[in-house]
């Protein structure tokens, strides 16, 4: 029976000693094909997880420099007068004071 199996694959005896006598180097070129895919696939998640950590920093950018000229904006003398109208104080009618030595 396993000689009319082998020769329908067309494998001869020597063969399957040779493979079954290299079977440790079998298995060891086995387990570095595993260490191999496992270690692209973590690799290529650390990429995605880079590419996502560098698209939040970009976000984070754009919205340090919205805040930044929304308070440069409203740190401005006249938007300052405006936004204190409506609390009763108006600081436009105030002029700068002129300190005179004589």
């Amino acid at each position: 029976m396993a000689n009319k199996l082998l020769h329908a694959f067309n494998i001869s005896h020597h063969s399957t000693e040779w493979v079954f006598r290299n079977f440790s180097y079998m298995l060891f070129l086995g387990f570095l094909a595993l260490v191999y895919i496992a270690n692209a696939h973590f690799a290529e998640k650390g990429v995605r997880e880079i590419q996502r950590l560098q698209k939040e920093i970009k976000e984070l950018k754009w919205e340090y420099t919205s805040i930044k000229s929304e308070t440069m904006y409203k740190s401005i003398q006249s938007q300052i007068d405006a936004s204190l109208e409506p609390v009763g104080l108006n600081l436009a009618n105030k002029g700068p004071k002129v300190i005179k030595v004589e």
